[in-house]
């Protein structure tokens, strides 16, 4: 930024492929210039840079306000992700995903990932990733939740879902027996223990999107 501040634009993933990377940040350089209405959106992110929602306001009577993480999201140049948040404040960024998926397009070009494919997954290590698949199992601990979507654990996608994470979720309706042979999507990033998972800290990265053809079906 102008002032010498280090920012990101909250609620986004930026892109870990290429041309994708580059076309984000070509995106955000066709704003450079344009003054910002800047919001901040939660503290700093664990290398100090401010998180914030940015609107590039208009460069002429012609022009309209643009948000710039929306922007991105709609055009599948990133993708919403709660980071290490355990909200999602803008919500909006999920639905703008619908089209650019719809359409492969950017980030979406790939099919979303099957989560019963473990070796796809786990090929995946360390990266961000979006998966789909019904849910066949759930496993409730103390501490911690398991959505398991093969009964193998190690052939497929399991997700853990921390004991807060999963106290917000029942309150949305998503239990164990309303879970269970559900389509999700969800995202993170993937690790490797006896099969391929992911840590979930923010219950909005498990959609369960009704009315939805499963991709992985």
């Amino acid at each position: 930024m102008a002032s010498g501040a280090r920012a990101i634009l909250a609620d986004l993933h930026w892109p870990e492929t290429e041309p994708e990377a580059t076309q984000a940040a070509s995106y955000l350089m066709g704003f450079r210039g344009r003054p910002l209405a800047v919001s901040a959106r939660g503290g700093d992110d664990r290398w100090g840079r401010a998180r914030i929602e940015a609107v590039a306001e208009p460069a002429s009577d012609a022009d309209e306000p643009v948000d710039l993480a929306a922007g991105l999201v709609a055009a599948g140049l990133a993708h919403a992700d709660a980071g290490e948040s355990d909200i999602l404040c803008r919500g909006d960024l999920i639905a703008l995903e619908a089209e650019p998926r719809s359409a492969r397009r950017g980030v979406w070009g790939a099919a979303v990932l099957d989560a019963r494919d473990g070796p796809a997954l786990g090929a995946l290590a360390g990266r961000f990733v979006v998966a789909e698949g019904r849910i066949v199992g759930v496993g409730e601990r103390a501490d911690r939740t398991y959505l398991d979507f093969v009964r193998n654990s190690t052939a497929g996608l399991t997700v853990i879902v921390m004991k807060r994470t999963w106290r917000i979720m029942q309150e949305r309706g998503l239990t164990a027996a309303t879970l269970r042979g559900r389509l999700a999507r969800v995202r993170g990033r993937v690790e490797v223990r006896r099969g391929p998972t992911l840590d979930i800290v923010s219950a909005d990265m498990i959609e369960v999107p009704e009315g939805e053809r499963a991709l992985t079906r």
